[in-house]
């Protein structure tokens, strides 16, 4: 009978320490799956910021007058040597004008053994789609080179209207790959056909992911897109309704994105063997915690036997030795909870970081084609020899602002205190209204600004608190863009040692949500696609860093108003510095 219970005992120990591994694997797993979809968000964000940061620059260029003169048969060596100069500072492959023959004409690499003069692209996609007059683009080996790279060309038009040739640019993106290496990751990137283009492994590139048929063949080879590539199927098997493939033989996660309008796919593959580790760690804790409570009780029931026999001589002796293994039971359970404590520390803070991870590739994604395209126009008013003096210090400042607002998102990741001063509230309730003046113009809304003669200080930092109003007046210019009454009313004073701005609107109100839902990041009262809900969540922990306060409510009559308070404390200490 003895037997059979010992038995019984040890098969439920193992059926729960089995349950409780089983559990906390599809937690740690879960858990190693979300840091794969930050990875994998911030990948897919560099490759569109990679092919999207010239994609301006041709059809500028063809624009250029100098550009259009040689395609109407004007001299070549001058457009030459501007487009070599050009190509080194932009950081180009190549740059090259070709006849409607497909024959080149001038190019940035004249007078080079790979020189593109005199080759002749007509069979190339990009060149054929600019001769249809839209802008072409291509991935494929260098049919001169026979190195990789990413064409975008559009056509060159004469004063008349017709087209005399085609301008085209080609990008190295194989720095992409040593990104890729250099962060440990394995990373590949697909074309439509499914042929790899670029791998962080170096035998993964030119292989296929399915069998390649026979009119796929022949399209590649006729557009000579992988010249000498045998493309042979990758050793690799997707697992059906699961994130996870094995590749070369071992399983990995699994995660894809796509890249439009390309229709090309990214996929990323991550080791989530700590995901087991994490497991046994965690079975092991439990167990040695269900072993503790399960000694406790033998305890318990020792002193009552001892109790029972009128507390023996013998069982004294007994007595003393169980409190004696008691004591080290204790201390070992002390030991494992301070060691689960631990670990959920590193779980936050993992969760934490994939956390950061999407808010950067968000953020990177929405900031890093503007920036990329205010730049190429930076660079087309040089080459243009258009008057720039006055365009060019506006654009790049906006520009220079942009990345310090993404710089601060090491505002999630720590912190630390920076630089406060004394900052007068009217002047950046001012340049947060110059920033959102084209969303108000686009909406058509009317903005009332009552603000005082002097100056309302307060103690903070500059940047960081336009960036506040900044958010409050975009959600207010987005809440009014589809009422009736578009108006704005902007009110602003100082009071119990503190500086105040009131922005009232009358858009749809919070709705039924609450403002410290509201502040939490990704969450917003807009429909799908109209913002990422960060807006609030960055301007809260901003006041919450000058030790202000951020309130806000419905109106009666419709509509919010948000109110922000900055206190003036050691506003004396700033005066006197300055």
């Amino acid at each position: 009978m003895g037997l059979t219970l010992r038995t019984l005992a040890l098969m439920a120990a193992l059926g729960v320490a089995l349950g409780v591994f089983l559990v906390s694997l599809g937690f740690f797993r879960s858990e190693e799956e979300a840091k794969a979809t930050g990875r994998v968000s911030l990948y897919r964000s560099m490759v569109i910021s990679e092919v999207e940061r010239f994609s301006h620059l041709s059809y500028v260029l063809a624009r250029d007058t100098r550009v259009i003169e040689t395609a109407t048969g004007g001299p070549v060596a001058a457009l030459d040597a501007r487009l070599a100069a050009f190509a080194a500072r932009a950081g180009l492959d190549a740059i090259y004008l070709m006849r409607p023959d497909g024959l080149t004409i001038a190019a940035s690499n004249v007078g080079t053994p790979e020189s593109f003069v005199g080759q002749d692209y007509g069979f190339r996609p990009y060149f054929q789609a600019a001769l249809a007059g839209v802008q072409g683009r291509f991935y494929g080996i260098g049919a001169t080179t026979g190195l990789p790279g990413y064409f975008i060309a559009d056509p060159v038009r004469a004063p008349d209207g017709g087209l005399v040739g085609v301008i085209a640019i080609k990008l190295d993106l194989t720095e992409l790959e040593e990104t890729w290496r250099a962060a440990g990751e394995q990373v590949l990137l697909a074309n439509r056909d499914g042929v790899v283009m670029l791998s962080s492994e170096p035998g993964w590139r030119y292989r296929s992911l399915r069998a390649l048929g026979p009119e796929q063949r022949a399209r590649i080879a006729q557009d000579r897109q992988f010249p000498g590539q045998d493309l042979m199927p990758l050793d690799w098997q997707p697992r059906d309704g699961a994130k996870r493939a094995v590749i070369d033989g071992t399983e990995r996660i699994h995660l894809t994105a796509p890249i439009a309008p390309h229709g090309w796919v990214l996929h990323y593959f991550a080791d989530d063997s700590a995901a087991v580790t994490r497991s046994l760690l965690s079975t092991g804790l439990v167990m040695i915690l269900t072993g503790a409570g399960f000694l406790v009780a033998q305890v318990r029931r020792t002193r009552r036997i001892g109790a029972a026999l009128r507390r023996s001589e013998a069982e004294e002796a007994q007595l003393r030795e169980a409190n004696e293994r008691l004591a080290v039971e204790i201390e070992e359970r002390r030991t494992a909870e301070r060691r689960l404590a631990r670990t959920q520390d590193e779980l936050e803070r993992a969760s934490r970081l994939a956390a950061l991870g999407q808010l950067a590739a968000s953020v990177t994604h929405e900031l890093g084609q503007p920036i990329a395209a205010m730049r190429n126009h930076l660079t087309a008013a040089e080459i243009g020899g258009q008057p720039a003096a006055r365009i060019i210090p506006k654009i790049t400042g906006i520009v220079d602002r942009m990345e310090a607002i993404t710089r601060q998102l090491k505002f999630f990741a720590r912190n630390d205190r920076e630089e406060f001063g004394a900052v007068d509230l009217c002047a950046a309730v001012q340049a947060a209204l110059a920033l959102v003046e084209p969303n108000i113009a686009r909406v058509g809304a009317e903005v009332v600004l009552d603000a005082p003669d002097t100056a309302v200080l307060v103690r903070g930092n500059q940047l960081r608190l336009e960036q506040v109003l900044t958010n409050v007046l975009r959600n207010a210019v987005d809440a009014v863009e589809d009422r009736a009454e578009r108006r704005i009313d902007i009110a602003l004073g100082r009071g119990d040692d503190v500086g105040w701005v009131e922005v009232h609107d009358t858009g749809h109100g919070l709705g039924q949500a609450r403002l410290d839902e509201l502040q939490e990041p990704f969450v917003t009262t807009r429909e799908s696609g109209r913002g990422m809900g960060l807006g609030l969540a960055i301007s809260a922990n901003i006041v919450k860093a000058h030790h202000g306060r951020l309130s806000a409510h419905n109106l009666a009559e419709g509509g919010a108003v948000f109110r922000i308070e900055i206190p003036q404390e050691g506003m004396d200490e700033d005066l006197s510095a300055a």
